[in-house]
């Protein structure tokens, strides 16, 4: 089991709990602006908070335990927590909240994180993770955070509807992408040197497990809520910062 240094734990576990974070701060400002009140907001924000750390936490245990190496586990972990994910929108407070005013370019913020994709690079740097897979699915993260508060202002100001689609598709091919390649060179479907074995492992495990699981839950939001906004105008109802009044 490789070690990696220190500024890649930090890197590698950074990524997934700010795109959590994000994720719990964008649910309540949605909440409240759903008219649901503060107590009640803060309620939903807390339940997806231990959700979302829960899951990190377990499958930390998982992927310490080294139970990600045998390939059942890793798409049971990766299927079963997005359709939990997917499941908990349709709770009726959860629902209201990601219906608010506003919603369509906040849910583009938790993409922001994906730029510590960069991660991937400096294991493909140490010679831990295949060209193969490193460079698309490095390059791909980095890509989507950068460009996701730019898709998110523009949404906010009322344009970028068909630029937001572009970036939803191109968000969920990069994920597609690199599970696939991970999957072929992690478990040797594909005879590469070095083999992806450290995504089964900690901490890069947890991206793959917890991280792009929110991640395609996201997009998949984000895109229904696009499909039911106005064409001409998707004007924010207060600045991106803002929760409520």
């Amino acid at each position: 089991m490789y070690d990696p240094p220190l500024y890649l734990w930090v890197i590698t576990i950074a990524g997934p709990t700010a795109v959590a974070a994000l994720t719990c701060v964008v649910l309540y400002g949605g909440a409240v602006r759903a008219g649901l009140g503060r107590r009640r907001s803060a309620l939903l924000a807390g339940v997806a908070a231990v959700v979302f750390g829960g899951w990190l936490t377990a499958s930390a245990v998982i992927a310490d335990h080294g139970w990600y190496h045998a390939m059942p586990w890793f798409p049971v972990a990766v299927a079963g927590y997005l359709g939990l994910l997917l499941a908990m929108r349709r709770i009726p407070v959860a629902t209201r909240a990601l219906a608010a005013p506003g919603m369509v370019s906040r849910l583009e913020l938790p993409h922001a994180p994906r730029v510590a994709g960069v991660a991937f690079l400096l294991y493909l740097a140490l010679g831990h993770l295949p060209a193969l897979f490193a460079w698309p699915a490095g390059l791909g993260d980095i890509a989507a955070g950068i460009a996701a508060p730019l898709v998110a202002l523009r949404l906010a100001q009322g344009t970028g509807r068909r630029g937001a689609l572009w970036f939803n598709a191109f968000g969920m091919t990069d994920l597609v992408l690199a599970l696939t390649l991970g999957a072929l060179t992690g478990f040797h479907l594909l005879n590469v040197t070095p083999s992806s074995k450290a995504i089964t492992e900690l901490p890069l495990a947890l991206i793959p497990t917890a991280t792009v699981p929110l991640f395609f839950a996201l997009h998949i939001t984000a895109v229904s809520a696009l499909a039911r906004a106005p064409r001409t105008a998707l004007p924010a109802a207060a600045p991106l910062t803002a929760t409520a009044k």
